[in-house]
């Protein structure tokens, strides 16, 4: 027998260190092994403040096999290890990048209406990565590539400077509690990150339905140096044509919510 008789009885394990990285039970197990990873960044890259809330919630089947078909040519996980080569990615055409996407209609349609650019949608919820995906097949549309993880990781590890035609951050997490403010995701930081990751002319687009965000929103990014408002006034735009009206957005209107799309463009950068 290869067991001991009298076996010792066993040491309890080590403490772990105090700053010892544990991802959450849902980070590390596969839920598609051939598709999107649950936690890409691992530990490898620096806990910080999250401007998202990842969410767990049913994939449906049509969703599920999207992510085992396509995910390989189509998907890639916001890992930080090495830097994307866009124009072998997207066949030379200019890119715009989509910090979360929701459930994908809203990218899909744009994607349809302008297959002369590249779309890079990143979220980090699993149901409507397996959506967009399954919407772009459905409609030919070979422009989508779907990354799953942080953006931030994304700009910062992931993206050449000055590489995108444009940025598009449409109704992201307004955390309306005041001490959450802090996570919110258009902050000067991120816009000095933002303005290294955009060539001169491309067009941040920020829309919310969240009145004190549509205001933080217009201050940082009209005391920000690198951009400036598209309108004369300063102020608000109206929806641009390429933006579809999404079901969310449907719904806040119905509540009497005033959504606010804010246009800016990307200045020369000083010498």
């Amino acid at each position: 027998m290869s067991e001991s008789l009298n076996p010792q009885p066993s040491l309890p394990d080590a403490a772990p260190e105090a700053d010892a990285y544990v991802p959450p039970k849902w980070r590390t197990e596969p839920r598609f092994p051939d598709g999107p990873a649950p936690d890409p960044a691992g530990s490898h890259h620096e806990r910080r403040i999250r401007s998202f809330q990842p969410r767990r919630s049913r994939v449906t089947t049509g969703q599920g096999e999207a992510l085992k078909r396509l995910w390989g040519t189509w998907g890639l996980d916001i890992d930080g290890r090495e830097v994307i080569d866009l124009n072998r990615l997207f066949d030379g055409l200019p890119v715009v990048l989509e910090i979360g996407f929701g459930m994908g209609e809203a990218t899909a349609q744009m994607a349809a209406a302008d297959p002369a650019t590249g779309i890079l949608a990143a979220d980090v919820h699993t149901p409507g990565q397996g959506n967009l995906l399954a919407l772009a097949e459905r409609g030919g549309m070979t422009n989508v590539r779907v990354a799953n993880g942080d953006a931030i990781i994304l700009l910062r590890e992931m993206l050449p400077p000055h590489s995108l035609a444009g940025m598009r951050v449409y109704f992201p997490d307004p955390w309306p509690k005041a001490r959450h403010h802090k996570r919110r995701l258009i902050q000067p930081e991120f816009l000095d990150l933002a303005a290294t990751r955009l060539a001169p002319g491309a067009l941040l687009h920020c829309a919310t339905d969240w009145e004190p965000y549509a205001e933080q929103m217009l201050e940082v990014l009209t005391a920000h140096p690198e951009f400036e408002n598209t309108q004369a006034d300063g102020g608000y735009a109206p929806r641009p044509e390429f933006r579809p009206l999404t079901r969310f957005e449907g719904q806040g209107l119905d509540k009497g919510h005033v959504v606010h799309d804010l246009l800016f463009t990307r200045t020369e950068p000083k010498a």
